[in-house]
């Protein structure tokens, strides 16, 4: 029987009559599935010959029963192959349905999957492995030459005997194992003994967090099942065609594959973002719930644009001042939220609340969540004050894999310190007014500013380094380093194409500076720490003066 005890149309019916407040009570009180694969098999019980996702791009249509069976042959592919419960397996995928499969596969079997970003070099890569402790590394073989050694990277030896190395769509693994042939001739039904539990740890979700290198973050069932039926069932309202238009490896797809479950519906998964085409498959396949990015507001208007029939859309940080425009360039239901790898979703703004459009908030708490605003010494400032956004709750991730510091350094006992600048308005409502990170938030990507620094200063000729953002009006911001060179080196277009050179090497393309600066000094503050401050405030325009390596030329 379902978990929510009523038929879906009923829940959602039942939850349409209340209010956002009496929403989210009935949202906790209702009982979550007992895990992840309970879920789908669940779905399947109930919705069988519907399509549980459809890789539209592909043609690929999977309906909810032959997925399910389909997960039970990769799970026994994997128990064949090793993994058991607590395993941890790292996947290296593009946006096929492998992906998600071996993912809900892992589920089933109380494993931990590490998702990995095409994009990574093998630096990269090597880290993620290493780092997550995984046993077992699933790769596509587009990517197979990242598993060759590479001395201008090679920080660290990938840990993992070839027997553990599969490689998906290879004629030939020569040392690896074919992952068709592990995957070939299991049976549709799996046999545990055991079950599990919402507090398993199902992915370690690397972001690049506050800083340094990528932190894993520890993500349960709880987690995932929560953050699908929140963002599911906040508004009340059915949500039976949702697009997922990020690759799997990212946080939103996975959530997103959850909330189709909990609402019985089907996933339209694209192969990667395309502003260009974004609105049209919301038109051609008659969304109801998508991840709207403001890149698409800036694409030419198209007689299509009206023929959207959304019932939600998520929206992230847009510009408040096109904020109504869009919803009604788009017939968008658009609505404001917030949240992050560590916490879930945290908070929104109801659709009823139509006063905040175009007011900049990020709404208020949602369900299995609390949010304080609060000082540097974790207490709470009076309202309508700047202070750091600190959240508490359940599902919210289990700490920062192997990273006792910054688990310490991240949380005021049980609340997480999300590192973002907010202030509450007398009604309830958060607005973000900045960041306390060190990082860049380019095109939805998370950079780390420590790590694009210490990879440049990495390379010999490079003394110094310090990355700060640069306003975009595509991408939101791009990534600007500044070079200070040792003594005797010459700051000529050679030399900036040896660090280019290098940075291709050892950072995914979205991590490489856009912009590069020269500089004969770095400012300090008195704790010898870089001003970065005083950088962004040293020019109105941080491109003046820096070589811009998309338009290959100096600013």
């Amino acid at each position: 029987m379902s978990t929510l005890r009523l038929p879906i149309e009923t829940f959602i019916d039942r939850l349409s009559r209340l209010t956002p407040e009496e929403r989210r009570k009935a949202i906790e009180a209702d009982p979550l599935p007992a895990n992840v694969g309970a879920l789908l098999d669940e779905a399947a019980a109930e919705v069988g010959d519907k399509p549980a996702w459809n890789f539209f791009e592909a043609g690929i249509v999977t309906t909810y029963s032959e997925l399910a069976a389909e997960v039970n042959r990769t799970a026994n592919a994997l128990r064949a192959w090793g993994v058991t419960r607590g395993t941890h397996v790292a996947a290296m995928l593009p946006n096929i349905p492998a992906m998600p499969t071996i993912w809900l596969a892992v589920a089933k079997l109380g494993a931990v999957m590490a998702p990995v970003n095409v994009r990574y070099t093998g630096r990269e890569l090597r880290y993620i492995v290493n780092d997550s402790e995984a046993a077992f590394l699933i790769l596509h073989a587009d990517y197979r030459e990242l598993l060759s050694p590479d001395l201008d990277s090679a920080e660290q030896v990938l840990a993992l005997p070839a027997g553990r190395i599969a490689l998906l769509g290879a004629e030939d693994a020569g040392p690896y194992r074919r992952w068709e042939e592990i995957a070939a001739g299991h049976s549709p039904v799996l046999s545990l003994d055991y079950a599990p539990g919402h507090d398993d740890l199902l992915n370690i979700q690397y972001t690049s967090g506050t800083t340094g290198f990528p932190k894993g973050c520890m993500l349960s069932h709880r987690y995932w099942l929560s953050a699908g039926k929140v963002n599911g069932m906040r508004d009340g309202k059915r949500l039976e065609r949702v697009l997922a238009s990020t690759p799997f490896f990212y946080l939103d797809p996975q959530w997103l594959l959850l909330l189709a479950f909990h609402q019985r519906g089907t996933l339209f998964v694209a192969n990667r973002q395309s502003a260009s085409r974004f609105a049209g498959w919301l038109a051609e396949h008659r969304i109801h719930f998508c991840l709207f990015p403001e890149v698409v507001y800036k694409q030419p208007p198209s007689p299509r644009d009206a023929d959207i029939c959304l019932r939600r859309a998520n929206i992230y940080g847009v510009r408040k001042e096109i904020h109504a425009d869009l919803r009604q360039r788009f017939n968008a239901p658009a609505m404001e939220a917030f949240g992050m790898t560590e916490v879930g979703p945290t908070l929104f703004v109801p659709l009823e609340a139509t006063e905040m459009v175009g007011s900049g908030s990020c709404g208020k708490p949602t369900a299995f969540r609390e949010c304080r605003i609060v000082d540097e010494n974790g207490t709470d400032v009076p309202q309508g004050e700047i202070g750091e956004l600190v959240v508490r709750g359940k599902g919210l991730m289990q700490g920062y894999y192997k990273k006792p510091e910054a688990n310490r350094d991240s949380y005021f006992g049980d609340w997480f310190r999300t590192g973002d600048l907010f202030r509450q308005d007398e009604r309830g409502y958060f607005y973000i007014v900045g960041r306390l990170k060190d990082m860049v938030r380019r095109a939805g990507e998370n950079v780390a500013a420590r790590e694009v620094e210490a990879v440049l200063k990495n390379l010999p000729a490079v003394m110094d380094a310090a990355v700060v953002p640069v306003p975009d009006d595509m991408r939101g911001q791009e990534v600007k380093a500044y070079i200070v060179l040792q003594p005797g080196q010459s700051q000529d277009d050679a030399m900036l194409q040896a660090i280019l050179r290098h940075c291709d090497l050892n950072l995914a393309a979205f991590k490489v500076p856009r912009y590069v600066e020269f500089t004969e000094t770095l400012p300090r503050t008195p704790s010898e720490k870089i001003a970065k401050g005083e950088l962004i405030k040293a020019k109105a325009d941080l491109r003046v003066g820096a070589y811009d390596r998309v338009d290959g030329c100096w600013r």
